[in-house]
């Protein structure tokens, strides 16, 4: 048989077939001597993570989602035919067309929210007025030149807990839309996409949430001033820092509308970009050296803030949803709403459709060159903007049922060695009891991978861990968690020597 073999295969053939059949029986040899090699110390502790325990309140709430509402929210949007924040400062507009027109409307759907839950919703306008600018966003043209009018639409459905409600979450999209000429406020500019969708998001939520009750506080928002300049959300977010709001969470949906172009196979329904800022520019230079020496530049509020709502997804959307987290502040050289806040010191992310459509964006509605160009909602999908608003309400649900985050979270310094000390404070305005877990990730990954419950390996000082694991070769986070297993996103630990 060997020689039968020898003649039909040359002999190097044969060598590289034996040496293959050796190198599959190594590992099997190996582990009958017991010298399968060791878990690495980051693999040894805890567990792979896996998604969270369903809370039955939050999948109750998601079945309550409609895209039929949702579709009627949009067609009213767009029957108010443009939306241009400058228009608030005329008085030659159609009856029952413009931003302000569109706003005693969305006010009026929240009003009808409140009356439906017996009160529970606190609605009502944050006006200002914006003056002249020199110079547009970006340094462009001004896109404000006299005294004009801004209104946002708020409704806040307060916690239960006297305590926990102290404690807020934010969800906003901008109801303001514009033609290619974003001064122009007499042509169509329906902004099914940008950003009807958006702001049908945070409609939904409010109509869905306000059925249930949360201990920490839920906000629903939408914005005007957008397209001139991030003026609605820049007014809400100094309000909220100037009235000390413990705002942890802002969740920012811009564009979620699915585009659906014929034709276009490089969309995706399955998949929802999450925007978050890194390394805040504003903060202080030595924060930020810190960040770049100790590599903590993806862990910033707004990082972990993405990665939870990556963690929400893979609990109530498995299959649905799938939310990719994107190390952008915002799409390539540009901006949205959540910036605002960013600038204010809030965790905040924007949402948006996979990919953008630049032909129904921004334009003015036309057919050229055989061509439709325009921002209309027969390009919507109203599935896709269903689950977006899913992944916000179980977001929204799920942190204003949590404990919140962890303060002061550090990891000690004073010893040189393997091992991993972290301590940190208890969160913020939460009196009920509280469990910690440690999450951690290898360096060269972007989301969490393991954790533990802390009371494990208690660290030796109330609120504290010490683990095997050496801080060289992971990023750690800490979560407050209920003791049903509901937790906060994580905080990031920074050096500290006690």
């Amino acid at each position: 048989m060997i020689a039968g073999l020898m003649r039909r295969f040359p002999a190097v053939l044969l060598f590289t077939l034996a040496s293959l059949i050796l190198a599959s029986a190594a590992p099997a040899q190996q582990a009958s001597r017991g010298t399968v090699a060791p878990r690495l110390d980051f693999q040894a502790v805890g567990a792979p993570l896996q998604p969270g325990p369903v809370d039955p309140q939050i999948a109750a709430a998601l079945k309550q989602v409609s895209p039929q509402r949702i579709r009627q929210d949009i067609e009213r949007l767009v029957a108010f035919r443009n939306r241009n924040t400058v228009g608030s400062a005329e008085k030659n507009l159609a009856p029952g067309t413009g931003v302000l027109a569109a706003a005693d409307w969305i006010k009026a759907q929240f009003d009808g929210d409140s009356k439906a839950c017996g009160g529970c919703l606190e609605v009502s306008f944050d006006d200002s007025v914006v003056q002249p600018e020199k110079a547009g966003f970006g340094g462009g043209s001004p896109r404000i030149v006299q005294p004009t009018p801004l209104r946002d639409v708020v409704a806040i459905l307060k916690g239960t807990d006297p305590v926990a409600a102290k404690r807020i979450v934010l969800v906003t999209g901008h109801y303001d839309s514009r033609e290619t000429d974003v001064m122009n406020t007499a042509g169509l500019a329906p902004g099914a996409n940008d950003d009807a969708s958006g702001t049908a998001v945070s409609l939904e939520a409010a109509r869905v949430l306000s059925r249930y009750k949360f201990p920490g506080t839920i906000v629903f928002v939408a914005v005007a001033g957008e397209e001139q300049g991030l003026y609605g959300s820049h007014a809400l977010a100094e309000r909220a820092r100037k009235e000390g709001w413990d705002l942890e969470a802002v969740l920012n949906n811009d564009i979620v509308g699915g585009d659906t172009t014929h034709g276009d196979r490089l969309q995706s329904k399955r998949r929802v970009r999450v925007f978050s800022q890194g390394i805040d520019p504003s903060a202080p230079l030595q924060q930020i050296r810190r960040e770049l020496i100790t590599g903590a530049d993806s862990d910033s509020p707004s990082r972990q803030l993405a990665r939870e709502v990556m963690a929400v997804g893979r609990t109530y959307l498995p299959g649905s949803l799938d939310p990719v987290m994107e190390l952008r502040l915002d799409r390539f050289l540009r901006g949205g709403d959540h910036y605002s806040f960013n600038q204010e010191g809030f965790a905040a992310v924007r949402l948006t459709d996979w990919r953008e459509n630049f032909d129904h964006q921004h334009q003015d509605v036309r057919v050229q060159d055989g061509k439709q160009y325009g921002d209309l909602i027969k390009y919507v999908d109203f599935h896709y903007i269903a689950r977006v608003a899913r992944l916000n309400i179980a977001t929204l649900a799920t942190l204003a049922s949590a404990p919140g985050v962890p303060r002061k979270v550090r990891v000690i310094t004073s010893e040189l060695d393997n091992d991993t000390v972290l301590r940190w404070d208890p969160p913020q305005n939460w009196a009920q009891p509280v469990k910690y877990q440690i999450v951690w990730r290898e360096t060269r990954i972007n989301d969490w991978q393991y954790g533990v419950d802390a009371a494990r390996f208690p660290g030796g000082t109330p609120d504290s861990v010490r683990l095997p694991i050496s801080k060289d070769n992971v990023f750690f986070g800490v979560r407050a968690c209920t003791t049903k297993g509901i937790c906060s996103q994580a905080v990031a630990p920074v050096p500290s020597r006690k």
